[in-house]
């Protein structure tokens, strides 16, 4: 057997460059030759990593060939760094052992070479048994049907993608070209790895977005696990699903996908009320213990609906939620008031408004489980709906029995109406001053008042038959305003605080009403929190959703999403880009979101609704009893005895408030005016001049008294 040609010219190549490599770094150090060796062993460490990454085989083989380039590279950088020829002509040394060792390994690098070596003569035929062929695991015949058959013969065209084999190839029903294939690694124990969908779509000419890998559960009868794995090719489906998706399909692409409204997600159901005109997406996440984190114009987009805050809701539950989408604005409807409403049940609670379902939104008169009345919040800008709700929150205690007084800081049409049908109703700050003063006087007069049925007086319990009084509710709009009155603010805001601490075991509550609920405007601490925590606080407009939600904020225990109330509800017609682009105006089209409030529920969580209406234009007697809830005689005689039961419309008496000066001074030494104890407040037929003087060293029992004091102090 002669060596191929290949063989002898590639060794007499290694011969002729070996005193190249000793010569060319000593006689010519800056030759290109030195340039040419070292970008060709750069060039054979590339080769190495390559024969290293890739998963054919012989990679061994690729390695050895590669050496010599490398190992050339090698022998010139020695050469040019060593002294001269180097010691013991080591240059020379190195070139002729890399000769040597090329001429040695290059029959080992060709010897898996097929037709290198043709015969010299041609042998004689001998009759030899016949080499039966090993059958690929690929050629197996398992008795599979035509479709896994034809499935195989593609795989195998495609050189087995990541080496795996298809153990069964599924027709999905109904679809042409759907199917499911079943994969497991050539190799027995061996995982599959480096699977792509562009590697399972590329046999079977569909796109890899037509394919979706998913791993293969253990089964009773066949294994799973990392060897095994499901690819399904659905380009059927795919083109229905993106022409015509179902709800969920059309959920699960453009809405509960990472980038999507609600990530993470699932549709439960989605229903249409066609009387009510509303379409209800119910969703939920798909781990359980996820939290929705919703982003309603994402959704809107994603669901075709259009981005309209007052015609799409949403209501969370935990891991669930509910995306309600209207064909009108929900809360622009009204919702006329009526006795059976208002009437309260005998857990003390009635109906004040309607959420944007239409449920029903309770509230409540008194505390049943407390065995106290209840307090009340109320925010809002004007013309909000305060005055509103204050007629139907007034009607409903009145039907139980209970006593109302309502004191503003101005007179206006509705408080004076209202005024017919409650006990006492009064519009300045000194009308105010001199309610809150007799309420909490009240408070020590129950205290001591006897109950009929032992002698002995008891706290306050709602819906006790033997309960001498009646309870009594203390209404003060505008409380902040009042609270900063030059005159009576300090006194209405320290009894405001009073009331609200220590009024409930005496059967009074305290119902405030403003436009701020900020400690700075009236408000403490202590308040806010008895008030937040005896009674259901309700939001209308702020002015802003900003100032809403933080208005809403206040009055939870926790932070909790806020829904958002808009200065209108404005339906959009048409594209606005459209319009723009014509030079038309826009539609003026907005609907007033008065009466729609934030109600803060007892566990929490904020719940938009419209509330009932009262019509003040007409009668409003069918909303009220017929006659007018009132203190008892007893309670009158004893605010009578202590000089609080009067015409709190009449001007300030003396010593009511302040102490009187004494007749001989009329002034301090230097001149300064003093307010006189015959003044009022705005409004209340304030008389006197402010000439006449306070006590000379006034107690100081308040932050406000105190800088008041050091503002009054001579050459501060």
């Amino acid at each position: 057997m002669s060596t191929p040609r290949s063989v002898v010219l590639e060794r007499l190549a290694y011969t002729l460059a070996a005193p190249v490599l000793a010569v060319a770094p000593n006689v010519y150090p800056d030759s290109p030759v030195n340039t040419v060796v070292q970008l060709a062993g750069a060039a054979g460490i590339g080769g190495w990593f390559l024969a290293a990454k890739s998963e054919e085989t012989g990679a061994g083989r690729k390695i050895l060939r590669w050496s010599p380039l490398v190992l050339a590279a090698a022998v010139d950088v020695a050469a040019k760094h060593t002294p001269g020829w180097g010691p013991w002509w080591l240059d020379g040394l190195l070139a002729a052992g890399w000769a040597a060792a090329g001429s040695v390994v290059l029959p080992f690098s060709r010897h898996a070479r097929r037709h290198h070596r043709p015969a010299l003569a041609t042998p004689a035929l001998q009759l030899q048994p016949a080499e039966v062929p090993e059958l690929s695991p690929a050629l197996v015949d398992d008795g599979a049907d035509l479709l896994t058959r034809e499935a195989r013969m593609l795989w195998e065209n495609a050189g087995m993608p990541a080496r795996t084999h298809i153990v069964k190839a599924t027709r999905h029903p109904g679809m042409q070209h759907d199917l499911t294939i079943l994969l497991r690694a050539s190799e027995t124990g061996r995982p599959i790895t480096g699977l792509t969908e562009a590697a399972v779509a590329a046999p079977f000419g569909v796109h890899s977005s037509d394919v979706v890998l998913a791993d293969v559960a253990i089964q009773p009868g066949r294994q799973g696990g990392p060897g095994w794995l499901e690819a399904r090719i659905t380009p059927d489906a795919n083109q229905r699903r993106r022409t015509k998706p179902t709800d969920q399909e059309r959920w699960t692409d453009r809405v509960a996908g990472p980038k999507g409204g609600a990530p993470g997600s699932v549709l439960v159901h989605r229903t249409r009320d066609n009387e009510r005109g509303v379409t209800f997406y119910r969703a939920k996440m798909a781990d359980s213990t996820d939290t929705p984190r919703i982003d309603l114009a994402k959704v809107c987009r994603g669901l075709s609906l259009p981005e309209d805050d007052s015609c799409v809701f949403v209501l969370i539950d935990g891991n669930e939620f509910l995306i309600s989408a209207f064909d009108e604005p929900p809360l622009s409807a009204i919702f006329p008031a009526t006795r059976e409403l208002l009437t309260p049940d005998a857990k003390g609670m009635y109906v004040c408004g309607f959420t944007i379902t239409g449920q029903p939104v309770k509230t409540m008169v008194y505390q049943h489980d407390k065995n106290a009345p209840a307090h009340g919040l109320t925010l809002g800008v004007s013309r909000s709906g305060k005055t509103q709700y204050f007629a139907i929150n007034m009607a409903a205690q009145s039907l139980d029995g209970q006593v109302v007084w309502l004191s503003t800081v101005r007179k206006d049409e509705k408080t004076t109406t209202l005024g017919r049908y409650i006990d006492r109703q009064g519009s300045n700050a000194l009308w105010m001053a001199r309610q809150l003063r007799a309420a909490k006087a009240l408070c020590e007069i129950r205290a001591e008042m006897p109950w009929p049925h032992d002698g002995q007086p008891h706290d306050y319990k709602p819906g006790d038959t033997r309960c001498p009084y009646r309870q009594l509710n203390v209404y003060a709009d505008e409380f902040m305003t009042a609270a900063q009155d030059g005159d009576f603010g300090e006194f209405i805001q320290k009894d405001g605080e009073d009331l609200t601490v220590t009024s409930l075991k005496y059967g009074i509550g305290f119902n405030p009403a403003g436009q701020s609920p900020f400690a700075h405007n009236g408000f403490s601490t202590e308040m806010k929190d008895n008030l937040r925590q005896n009674s259901r606080p309700v939001v209308f407009n702020m002015g802003s959703p900003g100032a809403t939600r933080k208005a809403a904020e206040g009055t939870m225990e926790n932070a909790y999403d806020v829904p958002t109330i808009p200065a209108r509800y404005s339906r959009q017609e048409g594209s606005a880009i459209e319009r723009a682009m014509r030079g038309e105006a826009d539609p003026e089209n907005g609907v007033s979101t008065g009466g729609v409030a934030v109600i803060v529920l007892d566990n929490g969580r904020a719940v938009l609704m419209r509330s009932l209406y009262a019509d003040f234009d007409t009668d409003l007697a069918h909303l009220f009893p017929d006659e007018v809830n009132r203190l008892t005689d007893y309670e009158i005689s004893e605010l009578d005895k202590r000089g609080l039961w009067f015409d709190w419309n009449e001007p300030v008496r003396p010593g009511e408030f302040w102490p009187e000066p004494d007749e001989d001074d009329d002034s301090d030494d230097d001149g300064r005016s003093r307010r006189r104890s015959g003044g009022g407040g705005k409004g209340g037929g304030k008389q006197g001049t402010k000439s006449s003087t306070r006590p000379a060293e006034p107690q100081v029992t308040s932050p406000r008294q105190a800088l008041e004091a050091i503002k009054s102090l001579n050459n501060a």
